[in-house]
């Protein structure tokens, strides 16, 4: 196996200036620890752990489902603990991270598992970023490894893996899937090949099992300042996340989850998703694109039981079918609708159209995880986003001044409970503002507490665009137009879209005799080597932006700028 070398030789690598994670988590109280031990949310197991007792249980049942390829949970484990070692020979230890930015894939399930087996941290990136978000992550996480897909769509991932390599202070290995791996990186296929002695390997990596109370993954915030926030998951709390999860989904043995989804995200990943699946012995069938004809392909041959989308997704999919029934789909039972509010009435089609129970899912990477149960009315499964999956989540609903609202009235939602952190990595300026000091997590949700217990989400009071769910930063998108120097004032904006929910609307006030295009803006953002989906898809160009009473700028009356305009299109 080919080892990876940066530009200048590996030795050089200043890993003195990696801290340990434990330096930048906010760790819970000892008091709440105490008790979601004694209460049985925490097991004191790694992740691993819960995954691979499972396996010994079900060996030969298939577990992966990727094309032709098909692995059962021993073979997949076996791969995992091959993929482990190889890390370790790569240098690689308990506590360093590696930014994972992989397609749907094989790979990125054996790789995530052997991170979890070894204490690798893996730092979730989604397949969108690019070299300006991919290089942040490295940087704040202190990355030891960057994993990567090869050309993808014209776009070379590992030549840019390799740039951010050679201008790191920590980064040392590029790790690629591709058919094709350039000497200086490490072929992650062959990296995942099963364990040479499984036994012995085995027993190697279970004699040296991480600490529960370590950090598992980090998953990326939607947050409204700028980039993304790492949120620091422990095997501890995100064992139950998984395991709750899976338990109030129906997940079993027979069950057979297709991930549809990008599986870095935390939906599809362990919501139940993925490790969901995988701690019932279920079978995961993987998807390389949403595209209704190739997932109801995928449905009725692997007689998938459950999958997950977001509302654009699965909207398309309800149209594909009511425009054919070819696709023998009786196997599906659930599909779970995330990412963003579901309106109602596409939500009151599933049932009928696709024969099978829809599940609403209101959660964050930050914790907190509610869903509609799979016996819940028709009245609450289409009209609510469900119920806190755990006795002991606590929530609040508040005013502006963290006041609770009365019964039934809209306020913000706050939270708290044993799989919801209780800060950001590294963040202590934005944690002052995300949580309270008694550690309530400020969700930014708009919410409606009903009196059977139900959340119906209203919107959002922070600052962000949810494009198809994928979360956009206003102010990161304003920052990359303040690089314009026609521009003096910018706004970005949510408008409102039939099809992914969101998109984004850019308000630019120029400078006198001065004019700013949407290629303009859009030929900043792909210099920067930002994500397409940041990208504006309006610009409006105004006199003067609307202020508030105290002078901010206001966001509301240009959201019901662009959604008049938008009518007042439409009704052309």
């Amino acid at each position: 196996m080919r080892t990876a070398r940066r530009s200048e030789p590996s030795e050089t690598v200043n890993t003195d200036v990696v801290a340990p994670t434990s330096a930048g988590v906010v760790s819970w109280p000892p008091e709440a620890a105490a008790r979601y031990r004694a209460e049985g949310y925490w097991e004191d197991k790694p992740l691993g752990a819960h995954l691979y007792a499972q396996a010994d249980a079900t060996p030969d049942a298939v577990a992966v489902v990727d094309g032709p390829l098909r692995l059962t949970h021993a073979e997949l484990m076996a791969r995992a603990d091959g993929a482990a070692l190889r890390l370790r020979e790569l240098g690689l230890r308990p506590d360093d991270r590696i930014v994972v930015q992989l397609p749907n894939g094989w790979e990125f399930i054996v790789l995530t598992l052997a991170c979890l087996r070894l204490g690798v941290v893996p730092v979730m990136a989604l397949p969108a970023h690019r070299g300006h978000e991919l290089t942040y992550l490295a940087e704040h996480a202190e990355a030891r490894a960057i994993a990567v897909p090869g050309v993808v769509k014209d776009f070379d991932h590992e030549a840019v893996a390799h740039d951010i390599a050679a201008r790191s202070d920590t980064l040392e290995h590029v790790l690629v899937v591709a058919d094709t791996v350039a000497p200086s990186s490490v072929d992650l296929r062959a990296l995942c090949a099963p364990a040479e002695q499984p036994a012995e390997a085995r027993a190697d990596l279970d004699a040296t099992p991480p600490d529960p109370d370590s950090v598992a993954v980090f998953l990326l915030s939607g947050g409204t300042t700028g980039l993304p926030k790492l949120i620091a998951r422990t095997h501890n709390d995100y064992a139950y996340n998984a395991k709750r999860a899976g338990e109030v989904c129906g997940f079993g043995p027979d069950t057979v989850y297709l991930g549809v989804l990008p599986l870095s995200h935390n939906f599809p990943l362990a919501c139940p998703g993925i490790l969901g699946a995988f701690a019932v012995g279920g079978r995961v069938v993987v998807a390389s694109s949403p595209d209704p004809a190739k997932v109801f392909d995928l449905i009725e041959h692997e007689g998938v039981t459950v999958t997950a989308a977001v509302p654009a997704v699965a909207q398309r999919w309800l149209d594909f079918r009511e425009a054919s029934d070819r696709h023998d789909l009786s196997s599906l039972r659930v599909l779970q609708v995330g990412g963003a509010r579901v309106a109602d009435e596409v939500a009151s089609r599933v049932r009928p159209v696709l024969g099978c129970t829809l599940q609403q899912v209101f959660g964050m990477a930050e914790g907190l995880l509610n869903y509609t149960r799979l016996d819940d009315p028709e009245e609450v499964i289409a009209h609510t986003q469900g119920r806190p999956m755990c006795e002991a989540d606590e929530i609040l609903v508040v005013d502006e001044s963290d006041r609770p609202v009365a019964p039934g009235e809209p306020g913000v939602l706050l939270t708290r409970g044993p799989y919801t952190p209780r800060g950001y990595y590294r963040a202590a300026e934005q944690n002052t503002k995300a949580f309270t000091p008694d550690g309530w997590y400020r969700t930014g949700d708009i919410v409606r507490l009903r009196p059977d217990g139900n959340l119906v989400v209203e919107g959002r009071d922070k600052d962000m665009i949810n494009r198809a769910g994928e979360k956009i930063s206003a102010e990161e998108v304003e920052n990359f137009a303040y690089q314009l120097p026609e521009v003096s004032l910018a706004a970005a904006v949510a408008m409102p879209d039939p099809d992914l929910g969101e998109r984004v609307c850019l308000y630019v006030v120029p400078h006198a005799g001065a004019t700013v295009g949407i290629d303009d803006m859009r030929a900043v953002m792909e210099q920067a080597g930002a994500a397409r989906f940041k990208w504006p898809e309006r610009l409006v160009t105004v006199d003067e932006l609307p202020t508030t009473k105290v002078g901010k700028i206001d966001k509301k009356a240009l959201r019901a700028d662009i959604a008049r305009r938008i009518e007042e299109g439409a009704a052309r």
